[in-house]
């Protein structure tokens, strides 16, 4: 049978004082006597008697919850910003609360009104990738939540946001393998409706455009970024009678499962095709070869997204505009991609 947790009440009750006597002993203030506090905190402990801190918070106007919906924690991408996260909202001594929204748009609305339920202080969102429009989060605005986007954006929507410039992340990777001597060029890229993957595409055609390379659409395979949409994104490019000499994937998970194909087919990289992907996962820097990727600024976009939320708490009561905080891309490149 569960132990019910011993409340104030019963403190009082048994100790035969008022409730506000138990508050004040447990709060050690002043005028109440040493031996009466002695009492109460041995009868807490012999209780089992918790503090309801958020509930003290509440009756001071503030719950000192921070809310975060994050589209997974597979990968070390959001793992990293939640660190980040975690790092600059503990020294500003508030608690966070982290969702997942599996990718699903449903769930990301019940992740809102959970956050909403536990009355939190701000939200940070990065959007599932199903994510359409922004009328789920009208409710955060009229209630004058703080809410802050990181990494994935809709489209066209004048929101606070920390993002990476992923225009800049693509052109750079395409640059590099455009320099290592390729010139048919795929991109693997994820739903264009997300700042993200429609960024990363931007980077890739100009890159293209600068070197004066032709954009061919059988070579732009778009899917949802997952490993298994690396591996039918490879084989089709297969098939071609032309194919790539290389491949720029927005996601570290759709190369890896490309590169998976390639070994298969006994084809050799870089050689025969070159490799990048997006992200700096964990296992980029595993395989063999290693794969070229983008670094994202993981914990520097969660700190960042977190000193964003602060600003917007303390101009509450004036118009706050909304900003834009964007991180640059760095290229790390390994042996998926260097021939030269």
């Amino acid at each position: 049978m569960a132990r019910t947790k011993a409340s104030i009440s019963d403190l009082a009750k048994q100790l035969g004082v008022s409730v506000s006597t138990i508050s004040r002993a447990l709060s050690d203030h002043p005028s109440i006597s040493d031996a009466t506090k002695k009492r109460v905190w041995k009868l807490a402990k012999e209780l089992h008697y918790q503090p309801n801190h958020l509930a003290a918070g509440l009756r001071k106007g503030r719950s000192n919850l921070l809310g975060v919906i994050v589209p997974h924690i597979d990968g070390h991408f959001f793992t990293l910003v939640v660190k980040g996260i975690e790092t600059v909202a503990t020294k500003a001594g508030f608690n966070v609360l982290i969702c997942q929204s599996n990718e699903d748009v449903t769930h990301e609305r019940k992740n809102i009104e959970t956050l909403l339920s536990a009355q939190v202080e701000g939200i940070l969102v990065s959007l599932a990738r199903t994510t359409r429009d922004f009328k789920h989060f009208e409710k955060v605005a009229k209630q004058e939540i703080p809410l802050v986007f990181f990494d994935r954006v809709l489209d066209g929507q004048n929101v606070s946001a920390v993002v990476l410039d992923d225009r800049e992340g693509g052109y750079l990777s395409t640059k590099h393998l455009i320099a290592q001597g390729c010139r048919r060029i795929a991109h693997f890229g994820g739903p264009l409706h997300l700042n993200i993957y429609k960024n990363r595409r931007l980077g890739y055609l100009d890159a293209l455009q600068e070197h004066g390379l032709p954009v061919d659409e059988k070579l732009i395979f778009h899917c949802d970024m997952t490993v298994d949409d690396g591996i039918r994104g490879m084989e089709q490019m297969l098939t071609l009678r032309q194919r790539p000499d290389a491949v720029f994937s927005a996601s570290d998970f759709s190369i890896v499962g490309a590169l998976q194909v390639l070994k298969r087919a006994k084809l050799r990289v870089p050689q025969d095709i070159a490799l990048a992907g997006f992200s700096n996962e964990t296992f980029t820097s595993l395989t063999e070869p290693m794969l070229t990727s983008v670094d994202q600024r993981c914990e520097q976009m969660g700190q960042s997204a977190v000193r964003l939320f602060l600003e917007m708490r303390e101009e509450r009561s004036e118009i706050f505009s909304p900003r834009r905080i964007v991180l640059q891309p760095d290229l790390l490149i390994r042996d998926s991609s260097q021939r030269r």
